[in-house]
């Protein structure tokens, strides 16, 4: 075809490439995660958006440079809409569906009434 013939060396080359182009796409697939893989492990309070930040910036390196620094800054949470409490239980349970793990908390309450009825007046809304 070309004019000489595979031998083994041919196809040992040839494997040798295959195996380096795959651990290059590997290294890469991680490198791209890890913002956001540091985010979740350390409790950053805003893990989703360092973790799309570090997949979608990798391609133009400084995105992805800015998501690896976010990663690491302590972050506080001010939200006005919650209380501290309430905040810290919404967060944990961003970061146990970040994670995959499910949480205690997601478990039927002990006296029969609906998630997220709990402790509420009949008649209340929330949208005070």
């Amino acid at each position: 075809m070309l004019g000489f013939s595979l031998d083994l060396w041919d196809y040992a080359t040839f494997v040798a490439i295959f195996v380096l182009a795959a651990a290059a796409i590997a290294a890469l697939v991680f490198l791209a995660g890890l913002p956001g893989r540091i985010a979740i492990a350390r409790g950053h309070p805003e893990a989703e958006a360092v973790k799309i930040m570090g997949w979608a910036g990798f391609l133009a390196a400084v995105p992805w440079i800015q998501a690896f620094i976010w990663a690491f800054k302590p972050t506080d949470v001010v939200d006005i809409r919650r209380f501290p409490a309430e905040e810290r239980r919404a967060e944990a349970a961003d970061l146990a569906r970040l994670r995959g793990k499910p949480r205690q908390a997601d478990a039927p309450p002990a006296s029969g009434s609906p998630p997220g009825q709990r402790g509420k007046e009949p008649g209340k809304d929330d949208r005070t």
